[in-house]
Formats: C-alpha cells, sequence, structure tokens
C-alpha cells in the first residue's frame, strides 16, 4: 500500500468485511487489518454509514448486523474511524457532479459525496471494489488493487 496515511473506506468494504458469506470477505479482512498494521486514518461519510445499514440488515440476520454496526459506532467514538457529515455544501458540490458526470448515470449519489469528502481532505485512496472512483478521473486510486 501507497505511504499516504489516509484511507475513505467505502460501503463495499464494510459489507465485505461484515458478511462471512460475501465472496471477497476474506480479501476484505486481509485488506483492513493491513490497513490498521500500517497505522492509516480510515475514514467514511454518514451517507456511506446509511448505506451500510440499509444493504447489512437485509444481507445478515439481525444480531449479526446489529453487533456490526455497533462496532462501527464504538471505532467511531475511539477515533478508529472519522465519520464525516454531508453538510449541505458537500450536498451541494455534489449535486453540480451529478451535471458534470451526466454520462455515467450509474454513479450513484453517495459516491459523488464520497468524492467530494475525499477531493476536500485530500484522500486518494479508497477501500473499495467500486470502479466508479476510477470513472471519475479524479485521481483516486482503488485500494485493494481490483483483480
Amino acid at each position: 500500500m501507497p505511504t499516504d496515511k489516509m484511507i475513505f473506506v467505502d460501503s463495499w468494504a464494510f459489507l465485505a468485511l461484515a458478511n462471512r458469506r460475501d465472496s471477497d470477505h476474506q480479501k476484505a479482512v486481509c485488506n483492513y487489518e493491513t490497513i490498521k498494521e500500517r497505522g492509516c486514518s480510515m475514514v467514511t461519510s454518514d451517507y456511506i454509514l446509511d448505506e451500510v445499514i440499509t444493504s447489512l440488515f437485509r444481507k445478515v440476520n439481525f444480531e449479526s448486523a446489529q453487533r456490526f454496526i455497533e462496532a462501527i459506532f464504538q471505532d467511531i467514538r475511539e477515533e478508529n474511524l472519522l465519520l464525516e457529515r454531508i453538510d449541505e455544501g458537500r450536498f451541494n458540490y455534489a449535486w453540480l457532479l451529478r451535471s458534470i458526470y451526466r454520462d455515467k448515470p450509474d454513479i450513484s449519489f453517495t459516491d459523488l459525496t464520497s468524492f467530494v469528502l475525499m477531493k476536500e481532505a485530500d484522500i486518494s485512496r479508497v477501500f473499495t471494489k467500486d470502479r466508479h472512483f476510477e470513472m471519475a478521473n479524479l485521481g483516486f486510486e482503488i485500494w485493494p488493487d481490483p483483480e
């Protein structure tokens, strides 16, 4: 992993970590451990957290989903994970990006808000398998390198 010490954590990573039946679970766990070992600061957003909560409760049993989300909340409280909020300014900038990326309608609005946060915080690496981060041509690097 490059020396940059900040990494944005996307929904894909959380969902792969939480669900042992996910085909990317083991890969996500190994990469999460590497991120922690290297002392990287992990950042995510309230929009990502919303996606994770919504999706996880559909994919795993209630107790497992609840435990995983509570662990995320604990990481936020302990400042192991920085939770950024999408305020009005960030929302408006993401809305502007929606028009800029009119030729890429499959990029979600949540992804656009992530782009805004990452550019604002000068974060270039994202823990995901979502190729939209590269499609945006904003200098983002998917980590780990997708197959």
